[in-house]
């Protein structure tokens, strides 16, 4: 029997091992990086052993520091999460070979499914429907093409292919991100079904025989490869479910699987299914799957690693719908650029469970108020998950969860998985792979842009409230008041990308809002009261103004505004989405002034290629240079037709956000 258990991951998985142990009475271990040594999973644990280091490479994927963590704390099991190392036979033998046991299936079984071609093989031959394959790129002769990482999964190393011209670097684009992700690099080539659904089922074997298939989840709605949307079960027809839970269970027969598996397949538009790969561990959406069967699968695995018999030998009914969303820091209206910097609030209502069953909202974090999001790993910082007896139900709760949700300090995607889980498409289950690329409109903020003056009233007011409240005297006087009201009160912010709005207000004898009016980001015109300008403005009276909460009567519609100051940054939730400004000094200090045609690094990483040179021509969109951060690749590309002026950043180097990885000099008008 399992009596500590040592977790050989991080973040959110780590914690909702730590969750079901601790029900269980089994002592936990953490293994943390230096960056990781005041993240939340750490203080979850019973015992937390150093890894030294940042990357994984130096930290949780060597197998023998892991191992040297199991002995001096005593673990006598090992959990892998998923990702790292979950994946890796040679670290599941070296756990047995440790004398610890391993909670998950045998290297053999590992192994068997790791090679991706191999498995796929294996289970043609026992009749499952297979997609054209290739490990020669120069074999391929029909496109579009999808290249693939050989070892893990979560869309890393992952590219499609449309023409021959791009096979060669997307091939070794996608070798070096798999080689940063799980330590291998070896990819494959598959044919590309456009307008597919993901669909995976759910398997679960134990030591005595048994195999049954928990359900099938679909997994179609994502970015770029990686899964953001989730849910159980699938909407399919009878038939389509029976084969998927057919082939699957004989997939996990065919390797004698013990635990947690998920098979994954494809379903083509015209209803033919298609074997991808198996993943022989817990997968991050195993959430939906535990919500509708009411099945702990962290305690089954751990049973299984016992030699437990499994508690159930048939596929359990459903119990209602469960949706999940991958709560990620990024911004995907820039090309899903990944997030760093320090996570000041994190608040999400409702919440019914964490990592356990919940009828309702159920959260799995592995961040809390001020984590750091650093550039070491993967951006998801959190799952949440609503359950309800129907799945519009669960949309509807888990779209206005996170509609209300307060998330200060680090840009997330939760504007854009509002208005997923808000679409008719995915209302009426119009969803497939490619569903983000076809509905741009999904991109587009929370917060629509003519309201964003109101939102920027809100906070300067707010802030007005807060100095008011800390003046040392006449701290009852309205903010601003003078014997002869003149000129109004100026508060300035910018919102991102360099915009700013300006915001202008004068209040009464009374506290009250007298007149207010703004310029910026997409006006230029000066504010006078009673100008065009300030016509097209709301009319707006002031309700209360707090520090942390501001009420407006907006065109007879009163709305209140909670705001959260963190130096000059300041963060607006109001009823119709939510505005990250920061204040800007009202006499600012002289700056260096940048090159025009400036790049700058968007988050820390490290220049992994240059592809130009100093006095090269280039065209708009060209490939200057690619950027490796959290675990990804990022092309940096020419905004204009121009010469290269500057490469102040060599491959290999490492850069800080901010920094200048590029000029290029834009061209004269020939005309």
């Amino acid at each position: 029997m399992i009596t500590k258990l040592l977790v050989a991951n991080r973040g959110e998985i780590a914690r909702r091992v730590f969750a079901t142990c601790r029900a269980l009475g089994v002592a936990t271990v953490a293994v943390h990086s230096d960056a990781d040594a005041d993240a939340p999973f750490v203080a979850d644990a019973d015992q937390a052993v150093r890894l030294p280091g940042n990357t994984p490479a130096e930290t949780y994927l060597r197998i023998d520091a892991v191992l040297d963590a199991a002995r001096r704390s005593g673990a006598d099991a090992v959990h892998p999460g998923y990702g790292f190392l979950a994946e890796n036979a040679e670290f599941a033998a070296a756990v047995t070979d440790a004398g610890l046991t391993w909670v998950g299936p045998s290297a053999k079984a590992i192994a068997a499914m790791g090679d991706k071609m191999a498995a796929k093989a294996l289970l043609a031959d026992a009749g499952v429907p297979m997609l054209p394959t290739w490990t020669d790129p120069a074999e391929v002769t029909a496109f579009p093409v999808l290249v693939k990482a050989a070892a893990g999964g979560g869309g890393r190393g992952m590219r499609i292919v449309r023409d021959a011209a791009g096979l060669a670097e997307a091939v070794a684009g996608a070798r070096r991100e798999a080689a940063a992700a799980f330590g291998d690099g070896t990819v494959f080539i598959e044919r590309y079904v456009e307008r597919g659904r993901h669909v995976e089922v759910q398997i679960f074997g134990d030591t005595h025989g048994t195999v049954v298939a928990l359900g099938v989840r679909d997994c179609s709605i994502q970015r770029r490869h990686q899964k953001i949307v989730e849910e159980a079960p699938g909407v399919l027809p009878d038939d389509v479910r029976a084969e998927l839970h057919e082939a699957a269970v004989a997939a996990g027969r065919a390797v004698d699987y013990v635990g947690a598996g998920t098979v994954e397949f494809l379903l083509a538009p015209d209803g033919q299914v298609h074997f991808l790969e198996m993943n022989t561990r817990l997968q991050v959406e195993h959430p939906v799957t535990e919500l509708t069967t009411g099945l702990d699968l962290v305690r089954l695995q751990l049973l299984a690693a016992e030699g437990e018999p499994l508690p159930v030998a048939t596929t359990p009914p459903a119990d209602g719908h469960a949706i999940e969303v991958r709560l990620c820091a990024e911004e995907p209206a820039q090309g899903f650029r990944p997030a760093t910097g320090t996570l000041h609030r994190f608040a999400i209502p409702g919440v019914a469970a964490e990592f356990g069953p919940a009828r309702g909202l159920r959260l799995d974090s592995g961040v809390v108020d001020g984590s750091t999001v650093s550039v070491h790993y993967d951006s998801m910082l959190a799952k949440l998950v609503a359950w309800a007896p129907t799945r519009a139900e669960a949309a509807r709760a888990l779209a206005g969860a996170l509609a209300r949700a307060e998330l200060h300090g680090v840009a997330t995607n939760r504007d854009l998985l509002v208005r997923v889980l808000r679409s008719p498409e995915f209302a009426a289950m119009d969803v497939d792979t490619g569903f983000l690329d076809r509905h741009p409109e999904v991109f587009e903020p929370l917060l629509p842009a003519e309201q964003l003056p109101v939102a920027a009233l809100a906070a300067a007011l707010a802030g007005a409230a807060a100095r008011r409240a800390a003046a040392p005297v006449l701290a009852g006087l309205p903010s601003g008041w003078r014997n002869v009201p003149s000129f109004p009160q100026v508060t300035s912010f910018s919102v991102g990308d360099g915009a700013e709005i300006e915001i202008h207000y004068r209040l009464d004898r009374t506290g009250g809002l007298a007149e207010w009016g703004r310029k910026g980001p997409f006006l230029t015109d000066p504010v006078v009261e009673g100008s065009p300008v300030n016509s097209e403005l709301p009319q707006v009276e002031l309700v209360t103004a707090a520090p942390g909460r501001v009420v407006l009567d907006v065109d007879g519609v009163r709305r209140a505004f909670r705001v959260h100051r963190v130096g000059s940054s300041v963060f607006v939730d109001g009823p119709d989405g939510a505005a990250s400004l920061t204040e800007l000094p009202r006499l600012p200090l002289p700056t260096a002034e940048l090159a025009a045609g400036s790049l700058l690094a968007p988050l820390p990483g490290a220049v992994t290629r240059v592809h130009v040179e100093v006095g090269q021509r280039v065209a708009a969109g060209d490939l200057l240079l690619t950027l490796e951060a959290m675990k990804l690749e990022h092309p940096v590309l020419a905004p204009a037709d121009g010469v290269v002026t500057e490469l102040p950043v060599p491959a290999g180097g490492q850069v800080e956000t901010g920094a200048v990885l590029a000029v290029v000099d834009p061209e004269e008008d020939p005309q």
